[in-house]
């Protein structure tokens, strides 16, 4: 079985991408400056509303604050930076911004409901219609990251493909597992670190999201035995 809709989803993102790459080579300065803020601005909408779909907010604050030692600990930031840079040398990209785009992009494509409950149910019912959504979406929204961040946006392809493919591949035995609860628990922390992606855009401050990555295992683990 191919998962089909993970496929159109990997597309959309791909075409979206590049349409907004040639859209940021015809913004002037003062145009791509306020569309950074603008984006900035509704990042931090998208984050509150995945943030207060949580159901437990003491698993959240503990896989936050866990995720957070252990991201430090194992300086996710820096491997991650590695391997885009990695990457970047591969793709042969000269974009400064390109290891931000892709991580940026990647967290905000994977994490939510509709990832993981349009992967199941075309896992489950080959019904892919909830990915063709989310697929719509995506698009619309990698022409504007592209236009902010560049070609590394269109890359976010990859991670969606196989994240949610894996998912709907193993849909019969991840099913068990994505409770209502469970998917709640990950869209509100996923929310927190998208969160953490508007504040780093309106550059309020400088939050490692990278190193915060590990807090959407702990959320997973708590969940399963605490909630």
């Amino acid at each position: 079985m191919l998962p089909i809709g993970s496929i159109v989803n990997s597309l959309a993102i791909i075409g979206g991408s590049l349409l907004g790459c040639w859209l940021q080579s015809r913004f002037p300065e003062r145009i791509r400056s306020i569309v950074f803020q603008g984006l900035g601005l509704c990042v931090l909408l998208i984050g509150f509303k995945m943030a207060l779909k949580t159901e437990n907010i003491l698993i959240v604050i503990f896989a936050t604050l866990l995720g957070g030692v252990t991201g430090e600990l194992l300086r996710l930031d820096t491997l991650l930076e590695r391997l885009g840079n990695r990457f970047k040398k591969m793709v042969r990209s000269k974009d400064p911004k390109f290891t931000d785009g892709l991580v940026t992009a990647s967290l905000i494509y994977c994490i939510g409901a509709m990832a993981i409950v349009g992967s199941l149910e075309e896992g489950i019912r080959g019904n892919p219609t909830v990915l063709y959504t989310k697929s719509i979406l995506d698009g619309f929204g990698s022409i504007v990251f592209a236009a902010t961040y560049g070609v590394g946006v269109l890359f976010a392809f990859i991670p969606v493909l196989l994240y949610q493919g894996t998912i709907t591949l193993g849909a019969s035995f991840f099913q068990q597992y994505f409770s209502d609860m469970m998917i709640a628990q990950i869209t509100g922390c996923g929310g927190l670190l998208i969160l953490g992606i508007g504040i780093n855009l309106l550059e309020l401050t400088e939050i490692r999201l990278a190193n915060l990555l590990p807090s959407l295992v702990y959320v997973v683990v708590l969940t399963f035995f605490f909630a």
